[in-house]
């Protein structure tokens, strides 16, 4: 059986890299999906065009998705370098951007 050998914790791996982005993305679908569902009338809002609403369920499915493929491919615990803490990191803010979105946008079609 082959030995995983511990990368630095501060190593910029592959795997690191992509939950990061995927983190990154899904904080952004996130706030985007709070602030749209706290100023429905707002630039982002859900006026007549629910913008903000559309970009965090985009940006969630993004994350989410992205997270997946890391947990997917990794073939270590925490601490081998493979993003395996931030892939489900990066799920869970997805799902929370999708979440915030999904209300955002039922709200939009209730009002107009």
């Amino acid at each position: 059986m082959a030995q995983l050998s511990a990368v630095d914790s501060y190593t910029l791996t592959s795997g690191r890299f992509w939950s990061l982005v995927g983190a990154v993305v899904g904080l952004v679908g996130a706030v985007l999906g709070g602030v749209a569902l706290a100023r429905p009338s707002g630039r982002l809002g859900t006026g007549t065009k629910p913008r903000g609403a559309i970009v965090a369920l985009g940006a969630g499915v993004v994350s989410a998705v992205a997270g997946g493929g890391v947990v997917a491919a990794a073939e270590g615990g925490p601490g081998t370098g493979y993003g395996i803490v931030g892939g489900y990191l990066a799920i869970a803010v997805g799902l929370i951007a999708v979440a915030l979105g999904s209300l955002a946008l039922a709200r939009a079609r209730r009002t107009a």
